[in-house]
């Protein structure tokens, strides 16, 4: 089942995306399927004009990122392969969903992409073992884990480089019925093919991510954690264009701007 989150230009709301005769509608549903049961309207909506996909969550709590998870990116940065899970976080206002615009910040002037496979939380996790980590998983969406990279290397904390207004971009909609173990997960800058990478080939899978995060801090439903990124990851400039695919979810496309500061 794929969960959009979406508007028609009022509040947004949500609907199972549904395909027929090559077209994709949605079936809208009442309330929001992370907090609360929820029923089909009735309604049915075409994806198109008027349709604008959002980000399918906004974390209500927090984003946890999972540094050097591939051994191939982990290599082209110079790193070694972490013994254990590198986290880091990023806030909830980095957001941002499809075709949403990328706000370089102005203050880097290296700044990259990271496509990645990303858990969303669907309720209460606290010390889950990894055997039973999965059911605690709602779905699986598509991230942009976007990097300052000059200020990852100067901060010695990546909050900035990690965290600033736009660096995670999630999209286009939340699967929740997704085989983890061997997906792609590609990227490309205006059409060129950057990154080729396999979940396969992840350091620590997705059940042994849930169940690590979950020693340190207590998950809520809608609590996304970031999966790593495989080799490939370069720069992006204003006017680019940014799609992060993920096998069996979907493309998550986005525009880069960069935007002068304005003074009250």
């Amino acid at each position: 089942m794929r969960i959009a989150r979406f508007t028609t230009g009022n509040d947004p709301r949500y609907g199972i995306v549904q395909t027929e005769h090559g077209k994709d509608f949605l079936a809208v549903l009442s309330g929001d399927p992370l907090y609360m049961p929820v029923t089909p309207t009735g309604e049915r909506i075409e994806i198109g004009d008027g349709v604008r996909l959002l980000a399918p969550v906004i974390p209500r709590s927090k984003i946890i990122g999972v540094g050097r998870n591939y051994a191939d990116h982990a290599a082209e940065m110079g790193n070694e392969v972490p013994g254990s899970p590198m986290l880091f976080f990023k806030p909830n206002t980095s957001v941002i969903g499809p075709d949403d615009p990328i706000v370089l910040p102005e203050f880097s002037s290296e700044v990259s992409y990271e496509a990645e496979l990303a858990i969303v939380i669907g309720k209460v996790t606290k010390n889950v073992t990894p055997e039973s980590a999965l059911k605690h998983v709602l779905g699986y969406t598509v991230a942009n884990d976007v990097t300052a990279r000059d200020a990852q290397r100067t901060d010695g904390q990546w909050a900035r480089a990690k965290g600033f207004d736009s660096s995670c971009p999630i999209g286009p909609w939340i699967v929740t019925d997704l085989e983890t173990d061997e997906l792609g997960v590609t990227s490309r800058v205006n059409g060129e093919a950057r990154q080729d990478g396999n979940t396969r080939d992840m350091v620590f899978d997705v059940a042994f991510l849930v169940s690590y995060v979950s020693e340190a801090f207590t998950l809520l439903p809608g609590d996304i954690i970031l999966t790593g990124t495989p080799a490939g990851v370069g720069p992006i400039v204003a006017g680019d264009r940014v799609e992060c695919e993920v096998e069996g979810i979907g493309v998550l496309s986005n525009p880069v701007v960069r935007r002068n500061s304005t003074e009250d």
